[in-house]
């Protein structure tokens, strides 16, 4: 749309546009390409956000938070947290349940508390405001509805 036409229309016309200066920039051609739920995540992750998911991740400690940040009001409410707090929960679980199967012998039972190393990534990935993906849980849980 040309800005003679729009002065020829008047004031009662629509406008689908944003004049900017001289130059008229059509809203929707500059939100193509972006999809939907990704621009919210990002743009609404705060640093607190970003703390609560490394806690959520914490070995041994962190199924105690991540149920905390599903419950406490100003939390359980955000994307992010609610993400990475219900992986980290049953990432938790499952290696529990790992430790107690590994448990069973002697030799595996030395080497069980050094599963939990692997939840340092994951925090460390939720600390820099990143999605975590793991394979099997993620889809679990976004199956159940949870994420």
């Amino acid at each position: 749309m040309d800005s003679a036409e729009c002065a020829e229309d008047g004031p009662s016309a629509p406008r689908f546009g944003l004049t900017l200066g001289n130059k008229e920039v059509d809203v929707a051609e500059e939100q193509v390409g972006t999809p939907m739920g990704e621009e919210q995540v990002t743009q609404q992750v705060t640093d607190d956000d970003k703390l609560w998911g490394l806690l959520s991740w914490l070995p041994w400690v962190g199924w105690i938070l991540a149920i905390i940040a599903l419950v406490i009001e100003p939390q359980k409410n955000r994307p992010f947290v609610r993400h990475h707090a219900v992986q980290a929960l049953a990432a938790n679980i499952v290696l529990g349940v790992l430790s107690i199967v590994l448990g069973v012998t002697v030799v595996l039972a030395c080497i069980a508390p050094f599963l939990w190393v692997v939840l340092i990534w994951p925090a460390i990935k939720a600390y820099q405001g990143e999605l975590v993906e793991i394979p099997m849980i993620t889809d679990f849980c976004k199956n159940q509805g949870w994420i």
